[in-house]
């Protein structure tokens, strides 16, 4: 009202003045109220930045995310049909391409989030994808895959058969739905960051569909790689695990495993007088070349020992010098003299040597088809674990304080300590009820030492007693001077309701006796198996049957039989006679992804030894490898592996890079523990998708690896490489 009254006294003539003001109130009031319900000029990038800062007009991004608000289901839908019908006839499609195919199930009350919203936004700015949590990362990045997505990929090649060609379509034709289904149950454990990302792609759907998640390449195709050489204090002997590098503590190594939080992209250096060609096998049983195994501590411990002495450039280890006096044969003469039951080669296959003091006692259990794996303790400095890798024998390194050694339980027929020097009446006995959670129902603890006092003794005694170890023998050996105890562990649960101190306790059901990565020690009594159908009930079968034999607590004994004959007909066809290999060269072998160990079943026959490695994400069938007669541990790959460099002649890779997708942080970093752990001149076959073998091709090329050979039938592929002595 007081703008018409206004305006009628602007109409008199003497309103002029009048009329001006008016104009410039109209102005005023026009700006006040166009500032009023605009936006500021930041809203279009505020709203932008709340969407990912997508590079679309700020109108366009309005309408998008209108429309996933009201109409979220049926193109969700319609996408996840055709995804089904399409999932084998599109595996070429960029991994960028499948994340646009999510499908997008959520009601269209829920609120929606960036993530639900990110599908449909990006159809539009697709060629310029940004990194998300759940969506592809780059390289040096943590992935966020889940198993399942590679298990279903991995099933294509599963229809295919092989034909005895160098390459097969499948990862293994023995056991791939077994392993898909163990792979999927546990991630969960294993990697539970990667299955909550899981849930964010899918939309959080709550639909009994499986949740696929986005694949994102191992390596990247565009990386170069610069290499530089490792600036550590253990030098040419780098075990990044178990040496350290910290600077803050005064010890050589970690008590227990400790890895770098990041993990080594370097290149360990060799020796500083060179590194010479290791001396072949059998030959390497009496000398090796110093050089390689050099250490600052070794040249004063063989002043001390006579059963490793320095020739000119070779260690040398007579034939009759042994730490035991009288010799090595003697020795074992006399155990088999005190306990008749053990027939080693026969009933004793598998052993386990504690401290690795002595290389003669696995040299000569060799030649009784008895293979040990001495097991090289973190404060051994003079490294004679390493000394028994070159020679040809099986060892590892690995701390022993407060967690379990990476073996499943009842593995090994024997357990020797030989002057080991371990507490074991410490701590409640933790570290020898670990030996009894290894250790084989009916199996035997040999335990020999020169000087033990009367209370370590009596110590051991009350020990023994409490965990029912029954002792066969205790004798002391006029010649060697060495004081032998031999127990055996009971082959039921009877004994243990008998004590009268029920200490150590029973363990609860739900211990896991098989858990053995990064688990404590306990302090309690696993219980033995009863019924017929469960491992452990019965010994093994006499070697060599036994790594045919079949027990009858397994289930899939046709998957089993099939791996077998899987790998003889690769090995055979191929391996031995396609690929360029000096098979007169090779010692050391690694399988880095077993699974029934017929790959190692498979070589048998050759001079070679294999150390089957289960990865800790993959179906445990560790137990199996051991009851076949074979060797082999746990380990996960996005960690250094417990050996020292330069231990192994050659590395099977067979699809171990396509099931670690969303695992490591720096996939590249097990190309660099693979050079570590490798010996110049010697080998590694890797089988996998030709995506992940043409830029790990690059690497190994980065690394003056030379190529030998490159295969590739439809997706998978071979890839043969030797390693070189450069270094940079």
């Amino acid at each position: 009202m007081a703008l018409t009254r206004f305006a009628r006294h602007a109409k008199r003539p003497q309103g002029f003045c009048v009329k001006v003001a008016a104009s410039a109130v109209l102005g005023l009031c026009f700006v006040v109220v166009w500032s009023i319900f605009s936006s500021p000029s930041t809203s279009v990038t505020t709203r932008r930045e709340s969407f990912d800062d997508i590079n679309e007009p700020a109108s366009a991004d309005t309408k998008l995310v209108d429309s996933s608000r009201t109409q979220p289901s049926k193109e969700g839908a319609g996408r996840h049909e055709r995804d089904g019908e399409d999932d084998n006839k599109i595996r070429s499609e960029s991994d960028l391409e499948r994340i646009e195919q999510k499908p997008m199930n959520r009601s269209a009350s829920s609120p929606i989030d960036v993530h639900q919203s990110e599908p449909v936004t990006r159809e539009k700015t697709a060629a310029k994808p940004k990194k998300e949590k759940g969506e592809i990362k780059l390289p040096n990045q943590e992935a966020s895959e889940t198993e399942g997505s590679e298990d279903s990929e991995n099933k294509v090649g599963e229809e295919g058969t092989e034909e005895e060609v160098v390459i097969d379509n499948g990862e293994e034709t023995s056991n791939n739905e077994g392993e898909t289904k163990g792979d999927g149950d546990l991630v969960e454990v294993v990697d539970p960051e990667g299955i909550g990302n899981a849930e964010v792609e899918s939309g959080g759907s709550k639909d009994g569909g499986k949740k696929r998640k986005a694949k994102g390449p191992v390596f990247d195709p565009k990386a170069h790689y610069s290499w530089k050489i490792c600036g550590v204090r253990s030098k040419h002997n780098y075990i990044p695990c178990i040496d350290n590098e910290s600077g803050r503590l005064q010890s050589y190594r970690h008590s227990e495993r400790s890895c770098p939080r990041t993990p080594p992209m370097c290149l360990v250096p060799l020796p500083h007088g060179g590194y010479e060609t290791p001396v072949k096998w059998p030959d390497s049983k009496m000398k090796i070349f110093h050089k390689n195994v050099a250490h600052p501590k070794l040249h004063a411990f063989m002043k001390k020992h006579n059963w490793v002495m320095e020739y000119g450039e070779y260690l040398v280890f007579p034939g009759n010098q042994s730490e035991f006096k009288g010799g090595v044969l003697h020795y074992l003469e006399f155990i088999e003299e005190m306990v008749p039951d053990i027939e080693w080669g026969k009933n004793i296959r598998v052993v386990l040597d504690i401290g690795c003091q002595d290389s003669s006692f696995a040299a000569s259990l060799l030649d009784k088809d008895v293979i040990i794996l001495s097991l090289g303790l973190k404060d051994d400095l003079v490294d004679l674990a390493q000394v028994a890798l070159e020679r040809g024998f099986p060892a590892i390194v690995s701390p022993f304080a407060s967690r379990r050694l990476p073996f499943p339980s009842m593995v090994f027929d024997a357990i020797h300590c030989g002057g080991c020097n371990i507490p074991w009446h410490q701590n409640g006995g933790k570290l020898l009820l670990e030996m009894n959670r290894i250790l084989r129902p009916s199996g035997y603890f040999i335990f020999s030492n020169k000087h033990e006092s009367i209370e370590e003794e009596e110590a051991m005694s009350t020990l023994t007693a409490s965990i029912c170890w029954n002792i066969l023998g205790h004798k002391t050996d006029e010649v060697s001077e060495v004081g032998v105890k031999v127990y055996q562990k009971p082959e039921s649960n009877d004994i243990y309701e008998l004590r009268r101190k029920k200490h150590p306790p029973l363990c609860k059901e739900d211990e896991n006796p098989n858990a053995a990565w990064y688990v404590s020690l306990k302090t309690c009594l696993h219980t033995i198996p009863a019924s017929i159908e469960d491992r452990g009930t019965e010994w093994p079968a006499e070697w060599p049957k036994r790594l045919e034999t079949l027990p009858d607590w397994l289930e899939n004994k046709e998957k089993l039989s099939a791996d077998t004959s899987h790998w003889k007909a690769i090995i055979e066809n191929s391996y031995f006679s396609g690929i360029g290999i000096d098979w007169s060269n090779i010692r050391n072998v690694m399988d880095m992804k077993a699974i029934y160990g017929g790959f190692a079943a498979a070589l048998s026959q050759q001079k070679v030894w294999v150390m089957n490695v289960v990865p800790v994400h993959a179906p445990d069938t560790l137990p199996i490898i051991f009851e076949r007669g074979l060797l082999g541990i746990y380990h996960d790959w996005c960690n250094s592996f417990g050996t020292y460099p330069r231990s192994y002649d050659l590395l099977h890779v067979d699809h171990l890079f396509s099931r670690l997708k969303n695992r490591c942080k720096q996939p590249a970093a097990i190309v660099v523990e693979m050079d570590r752990i490798l010996r110049p001149g010697g080998w590694i076959i890797v089988r996998d998708k030709v995506e992940i073998l043409d830029p790990l091709e690059g690497i190994l090329r980065s690394m003056h690896w030379e190529i030998r050979l490159t295969y590739n039938q439809e997706k998978e592929g071979i890839l043969c490489a030797q390693k070189t002595l450069w270094r940079p």
